[in-house]
């Protein structure tokens, strides 16, 4: 019996230096509670211990498509553009995504909730 597979969305950030606090506050007040209302599966999201600049979110979707789909929505959105995206934005350096392939057991053992 072969498992579900989803796609995972692995973003990688680099925030300005001293602003990964802020950024975290930020994440968790004004975008987490927006991407969850566009029906985003926010799998997990945090500071990442290895430095104390770099920040994580994982995303998962159902396939590829799916995942072009909502981020064009989200991002397009008055919600994001006129809600959180400039004060975000100003504390990243920059980000890069990795895509994977995972099964729900997997997603599962990567899942954090707040």
């Amino acid at each position: 019996m072969q498992m579900r597979r989803r796609v995972v969305e692995i973003r990688g950030l680099n925030l300005k230096p001293g602003s990964r606090a802020e950024f975290h506050r930020l994440y968790m007040e004004r975008s987490l509670p927006l991407l969850r209302k566009w029906g985003f599966d926010v799998v997990s999201f945090g500071p990442s211990p290895h430095d104390d600049t770099s920040y994580y979110v994982i995303r998962a979707y159902k396939d590829l498509a799916e995942r072009q789909a909502s981020e064009d929505a989200f991002y397009g959105s008055d919600d994001w553009r006129k809600g959180p995206r400039e004060t975000l934005l100003s504390l990243i350096e920059n980000y890069a995504d990795v895509v994977l392939e995972l099964d729900e057991a997997t997603i599962a053992a990567l899942r954090r909730e707040p």
